[in-house]
């Protein structure tokens, strides 16, 4: 990865026209070979990007100091610079992926050894099902025999929703497996979370942690 730290300005030319005028940012090449460019309050969202597959070409003589990113149709990410502040390159090396939350984990295992909490007549499929963005945590079958994926969280929100709606659009091409429903799990899941899941269809379900690891609550309860 690269890190340059410049003063400069930035014109993008594709299917619309943008402008950032000259002020100090951070350009990040990476080794896919997108170039981003990041102000300082911003969280992690990019000013303007590149996506990859596309070139990076800087410019020498005349065009000393502009870079030109270009993807494969042809938009055009044009970089000033003004002033280069800071140039270093870091080689990051294969990233090993992220590492589930523990209690996260200890979750989809306990759900899969009793699935039938989802409800009477769910039967398991597998665990960890490869789709080609990634593993869904739980896929099963409920009480009629259809296909069910279950995402696992412990805190649900809007962003573990959106994640399951992209495996079921995948899951629902395969004929084997279709039509595919979804189970958004967790142990506490979020208003926002809860309407964007019963929107598209989703339903959600509370996990109840100490209950699947068979330990009974001792408080009282209402039935």
């Amino acid at each position: 990865m690269r890190l340059v730290i410049a003063r400069c300005s930035v014109d993008y030319a594709g299917r619309l026209t943008a402008h950032l005028p000259s002020a100090p940012r951070l350009i990040l090449v990476k080794a896919d070979g997108s170039v981003s460019i990041h102000a300082d309050d911003r969280a992690y969202k990019p000013l303007n990007w590149m996506s990859p597959p596309c070139t990076l070409k800087e410019g020498t003589g005349d065009e000393n100091g502009v870079w030109t990113v270009i993807n494969k149709t042809g938009e055009k990410l044009i970089i000033t610079m003004e002033e280069i502040l800071h140039d270093s390159t870091h080689e990051l090396g294969v990233d090993p992926g992220l590492i589930k939350d523990g209690v996260e984990a200890h979750l989809q295992e306990l759900l899969a050894d009793r699935i039938e909490t989802l409800g009477e007549g769910y039967t398991l499929i597998r665990r960890e099902y490869m789709t080609a963005i990634g593993p869904v945590d739980i896929l099963c079958r409920d009480a009629e025999g259809q296909t069910v994926a279950v995402e696992i969280k412990r805190r649900g929100e809007i962003d573990g929703v959106e994640q399951l709606t992209r495996y079921l659009e995948l899951l629902n091409r395969d004929p084997h497996l279709a039509p595919v429903r979804g189970i958004f799990a967790a142990q506490e899941i979020k208003p926002q979370a809860r309407v964007l899941a019963t929107d598209r269809g989703i339903s959600c379900a509370v996990l109840d942690y100490d209950a699947l690891r068979g330990i009974e609550d001792d408080k009282l309860r209402l039935f």
